[in-house]
């Protein structure tokens, strides 16, 4: 197990390799592998473990009656997922999380991370503080998504969305970490009329469009304005 990645995680921050090793005895801590497009928990299964993703990438998705898929998360390397779940006890999971490449995840009891410590050691408390922090994110990130998707159109909510990735990034040129598939669903928009959207707007100057590499340009703000 890879302690000096581990202790640079969201989840294990503030805590050194030395304090992990001893830390991962009290959480159980067990890594499994999954080859691309496999589902590492889905819809109706209760889970008592969160996932740390080590490598790879997982997407959240969700899937009604009608086999129509929306896309809620991606999780990359060193972000976890199903904490909530296995958090709120016998709870089914409403999504599935499936491997998008080949993937290894380090799972996690939470019961363990919130219960009480048999060797009381201080770093427990931290790792509590951290799990809190990522949830308090996690539930922004739903806020945006709803933010994004309150726009009635296919342009407005392309652009709500690429607003806020302009600005995590700092910069007007950017990588997303959707595929077209993927923010369509995200977006929750049908992908040809969201290539089609785009289209429109690299030939209107709003924007450039190379694959998930986007550059907003001056014509953007005064369309979203």
């Amino acid at each position: 197990m890879d302690f000096q990645f581990l202790s640079k995680t969201p989840l294990f921050a503030g805590i050194i390799p030395d304090e992990l090793c001893s830390l991962m005895k009290c959480l159980n801590g067990k890594e499994k592998n999954y080859p691309k497009d496999s589902r590492i928990v889905h819809i109706g299964q209760v889970i008592d473990s969160l996932g740390l993703v080590i490598s790879g990438r997982v997407s959240i998705e969700s899937d009604d009656l009608w086999g129509n898929r929306t896309m809620l998360d991606v999780v990359e390397p060193g972000q976890i997922f199903g904490e909530t779940y296995a958090c709120a006890g016998n709870v089914p999971l409403m999504v599935n999380v499936v491997a998008l490449e080949d993937t290894t995840v380090l799972f996690l009891q939470t019961g363990s991370i919130i219960g009480r410590c048999g060797e009381a050691c201080t770093y427990h408390g931290t790792l509590i503080r951290n799990l809190l922090t990522i949830t308090a994110q996690k539930n922004l990130g739903l806020s945006r998504r709803i933010f994004h998707t309150a726009h009635k159109t296919i342009r407005g909510r392309l652009l709500s969305y690429l607003s806020v990735q302009a600005q995590r990034n700092g910069a007007m040129r950017f990588k997303i970490p959707f595929n077209r598939q993927q923010l369509a669903d995200y977006l929750s928009v049908d992908r040809s009329a969201l290539s089609h959207e785009i289209s429109k707007m690299q030939q209107e100057g709003i924007l450039i469009s190379q694959k998930n590499n986007f550059t907003m340009l001056e014509g953007a703000l005064a369309d979203y304005t």
